[in-house]
């Protein structure tokens, strides 16, 4: 499982010019699935996006969590973060789940994340989307994990 975590001011997502989730202050995260993934992996980011502290104190050091700062999460699906380039100019993406297996993963991961008690706002999984935000500091990480 891979995860972009940008830290944002802002960001919104649509689908055919109609906006389908958008959050002010908090997290994008771009999530992508590999086929070996598993339920464990995906307990595994829910805890980590949630508790890494990327987010400001009263002394400008990154010491908060998202619950802490009280941020939001707009989490959008993102196959082509297991785009492999190495050979040729076409990507491949052998490596991505198919969505049999991506999207119960997908809908485990914003139920974990909603359990923890965080808003969460989506995107439409499989559909072309547009993704606009105002990246905050900017702060982007790079999450992974297989399993553990």
């Amino acid at each position: 499982m891979r995860v972009v975590v940008q830290r944002v001011s802002s960001a919104r997502v649509s689908v055919e010019g109609a906006t389908v989730g958008a959050i002010d202050a908090g997290l994008l995260l771009l999530v992508g699935f590999a086929h070996l993934d598993t339920p464990a992996v995906v307990a595994w980011m829910i805890d980590k996006v949630a508790g890494i502290r990327i987010f400001a104190d009263a002394e400008g050091k990154m010491n908060l969590d998202l619950a802490a700062a009280n941020g939001s999460v707009l989490v959008v699906s993102q196959f082509t973060l297991y785009g492999d380039a190495s050979r040729g100019r076409r990507p491949s993406f052998v490596n991505a789940a198919q969505p049999a297996v991506a999207i119960p993963l997908y809908e485990t991961f914003i139920s974990g994340l909603r359990a923890r008690g965080l808003n969460v706002a989506t995107g439409d999984f499989g559909a072309d989307m547009q993704v606009a935000l105002v990246n905050d500091g900017p702060v982007t990480l790079l999450l992974e994990r297989t399993d553990p």
